[in-house]
């Protein structure tokens, strides 16, 4: 279940347009985004913390806070994991038995890392940028010798716009200290979960004038996410 749409942040739509009650309903596990781009968001058993641009981390208690984009799924797992150690650039080879191209997939697994590289997007305000204004200076964050959790979700190159096509994963350390939208990790003794969807809803903010004003240039979206996400072409 995903509420926004990636395009919506390249088209400078970031106020919050659904509660962290709203997607609790829709699932236990998940990323996202904050109002504004106010860090990044990790969704663990129903819990839901908040890496902000600063290095800390929150959990967010309040279910009135507000997210314009987010994606959420009850954990039911399809497969355990078949590696016991694996980095970014090796995610999706030892993953191939599993024919990831066509389809939706989340990945949650813990592990020992002995490198994770993530970025956290700082507050932004109204007048909003655009997402790729905002990717250009935003703060990065390495640790190393950590023991955490790896979330997120595989997307087709079909989806690249409503979402993020490939790999979008979010990193949150056991001490709940370190988080955000990982760029980079190495991770061994690697304990987790592949799980399978037949399915995609995708909740649009209809009730939010500036979503229905927003005009997209759709030239150069796709470049312009993958530079967003922290991706070389």
């Amino acid at each position: 279940y995903q509420h926004g749409t990636l395009a919506m942040l390249m088209g400078k739509q970031m106020q919050g347009t659904a509660s962290v009650a709203e997607l609790l309903e829709h699932g236990d596990t998940g990323i996202g985004t904050f109002e504004g781009l106010n860090g990044e968001g990790i969704i663990l058993d129903g819990k839901v913390y908040q890496a902000l641009s600063n290095g800390q981390v929150v959990q967010v208690t309040d279910q009135n806070v507000l997210l314009p984009f987010v994606s959420v799924h009850f954990d039911e797992p399809t497969q355990t994991l078949p590696f016991s150690e694996v980095d970014f650039g090796t995610l999706s080879e030892k993953l191939e038995q599993s024919q990831l191209r066509n389809i939706f997939a989340a990945i949650k697994f813990h592990g020992n890392f002995s490198h994770v590289h993530t970025r956290v997007v700082a507050k932004q305000t109204v007048p909003f940028p655009s997402l790729l204004d905002v990717s250009k200076n935003q703060p990065e964050f390495h640790r190393d010798d950590v023991a955490g959790t790896l979330v997120g979700y595989f997307a087709p190159e079909i989806f690249n716009g409503p979402t993020a096509a490939g790999w979008h994963v979010h990193f949150l350390s056991d001490d709940k200290k370190f988080a955000g939208h990982v760029l980079d990790f190495s991770a061994t003794e690697v304990d987790g979960t592949l799980q399978l969807f037949d399915d995609f809803i995708q909740h649009l903010p209809i009730e939010n004038a500036d979503f229905r004003d927003m005009l997209l240039d759709l030239d150069g979206l796709s470049s312009g996410i993958k530079a967003s996400e922290g991706r070389k072409e």
